[in-house]
């Protein structure tokens, strides 16, 4: 990775800093389809941050995140998943110009507003076994 500029090169693709970048098109459709949910779209900020909505036909939506230490899933209604999903972007956002890594305080705040969930499958998959 080089950075030069406020712009980040890797793999042959430009992604600027301190801007959301829509990185949805690097995943295949095949890798955008996950167990019964689908990736609608996933950003990055500063190669900090990463948000992800993924929508679902029988389910609540998920908006996914992960930024330092704090990482979960958020489940949402269809009808409030894009407006729940720019807020927790704005909310994550001006915590890192704040800060650069999220705090005790936004960590406790964050979690009791929005109650997120940490799934056994975040990080590893077991029903591939």
């Amino acid at each position: 990775m080089y950075v030069k500029k406020n712009v980040v090169l890797k793999e042959e693709r430009y992604m600027e800093l301190e801007k959301w970048n829509n990185v949805t098109n690097s995943f295949s459709e095949e890798q955008r389809h996950y167990k019964n949910t689908y990736l609608e779209i996933c950003e990055v900020y500063d190669e900090k941050i990463e948000i992800s909505l993924f929508s679902s036909k029988a389910d609540s939506y998920e908006i996914y995140f992960l930024y330092g230490m704090l990482c979960g899933i958020i489940y949402v209604e269809k009808e409030n998943a894009s407006l729940k999903y720019e807020e927790v972007k704005k909310e994550i956002e001006l915590e890192y110009h704040d800060h650069n890594e999220p705090t005790e305080i936004f960590i406790n705040k964050f979690c009791k507003k929005h109650n997120p969930c940490y799934p056994n499958d975040l990080f590893f998959d077991f029903s591939l076994f």
